[in-house]
């Protein structure tokens, strides 16, 4: 698979997400959230917190969710209002989410100042956590004990959550109890991730973040067997599955500085959405 350059110039692509016919990310350092349509045409289509480690995601009936230091909700006539109080989890915001087909919400927390990033991952602490809301608005932690938790994908039967521990350099699973609970916590695969995306076969999608010039994308069976590799000039840090037939693979790269060099890096704009065709198409959640 040869990828392409579909967009390119971005300050900090994050987040990437399929939806009516665009591809919607998060542009980290600007605010933004950006969509784009297979032609590479562009838009600002809304606003996210001025920080990093933010998402969007959508409700089933098309609210938009956004992260940050509080989980937001955009009505339909363009307010915001917290989606839930989740506070009493966590005082350090809220980075990925995913919601899967009944609605539950599952949004992570790394659960420490990243200013911190060098001393934690010397330390080999986890303290990131899930948290549930539910449909009805009840909101609860769900795990914890997460060394970096970053992308999540729930399976197409809403059975399996799997989240990236970054600092743990896995995938781990959990089962999805009818009230939306976790628990029979496992490794789905020893492989590192950032961004994740799953396809029709059970197979995900995922990036290893730590070459600082090179990247590698990956497509994993549970167990840790690799299926496909696609390797590209930067860093990937996320991918999702998308297009009209689901068979579009898309990746954001982007050149890393280090963690006490953020605000070169977004001036730098290196970052890019990449493209290839894949075999398997989209499935599950997000």
């Amino acid at each position: 698979m040869q990828p392409r350059v579909l967009l390119d110039g971005l300050a900090m692509p994050e987040s990437p997400r399929w939806h009516d016919g665009r591809l919607w990310f998060s542009n980290w350092g600007t605010g933004q959230i950006v969509a784009v349509d297979l032609d590479g045409t562009s838009a600002v289509v809304g606003e996210g917190p001025d920080g990093l480690g933010w998402a969007t995601n959508w409700l089933p009936d098309g609210r938009m969710l956004v992260t940050g230091p509080e989980l937001m909700r955009i009505e339909t006539d363009g307010s915001r209002v917290r989606h839930a109080d989740l506070g009493a989890i966590s005082s350090y915001g809220w980075s990925e989410l995913t919601i899967d087909g009944p609605g539950n919400v599952y949004v992570n927390t790394l659960n420490f100042d990243f200013a911190q990033f060098g001393e934690l991952l010397a330390s080999g602490e986890a303290p990131g956590k899930i948290a549930l809301v539910t449909p009805d608005g009840v909101a609860r932690e769900v795990a914890d004990g997460l060394a970096f938790p970053n992308g999540m994908v729930v399976t197409s039967d809403n059975r399996t959550l799997v989240v990236a521990e970054s600092f743990a350099r896995r995938l781990t699973a959990f089962d999805i109890a009818a009230d939306g609970s976790l628990s029979n916590r496992r490794v789905w695969a020893d492989v590192t991730g950032d961004g994740l995306c799953i396809d029709a076969d059970g197979a995900i999608w995922t990036s290893d973040v730590g070459p600082a010039e090179g990247g590698v994308v990956l497509r994993v069976r549970e167990g840790g067997e690799v299926l496909d590799r696609i390797e590209l000039d930067r860093p990937c840090y996320a991918c999702m599955l998308g297009g009209e037939d689901g068979h579009t693979l898309f990746m954001v790269a982007q050149r890393w500085f280090g963690p006490d060099r953020m605000g070169e890096l977004i001036e730098a704009k290196t970052g890019r959405i990449l493209t290839a065709h894949v075999d398997v198409p989209h499935a599950g959640w997000p």
